[in-house]
């Protein structure tokens, strides 16, 4: 199993609310993908440099770190590209953590 960092921006306008269960149900799609999530990272509202339609001009950015087999990756793009609520995803391969010295 590799290590992977999912970047989320999710689209939740006028439910600035709705960002804890909006993640729980992102961390739920990847545990029943057969994933195992390690660490959830809440950002912040952020408004887009550039902006993709008139509807979306900020997001909720999340970063979700988990394990997972390399197949893993290709189900969740398409899960998440079904989701209202994730307007865009990047997963990267995360390193490993460094033990403290």
């Amino acid at each position: 199993m590799k290590r992977y960092e999912g970047l989320f921006i999710l689209n939740i306008s006028g439910k600035e609310d709705g960002v804890k269960d909006t993640l729980d149900k992102v961390s739920a799609d990847i545990t029943s993908a057969g994933g195992k999530v390690e660490t959830v990272q809440k950002m912040e509202k952020k408004a887009f440099a550039r902006i993709a339609d008139k509807k979306n001009t900020a997001g909720f950015y999340a970063n979700i770190i988990f394990n997972g087999t390399p197949a893993i990756i290709a189900q969740l793009q398409k899960t998440f590209s079904l989701n209202e609520e994730v307007f865009r995803v990047l997963f990267t391969l995360s390193p490993e953590p460094k033990p403290a010295k």
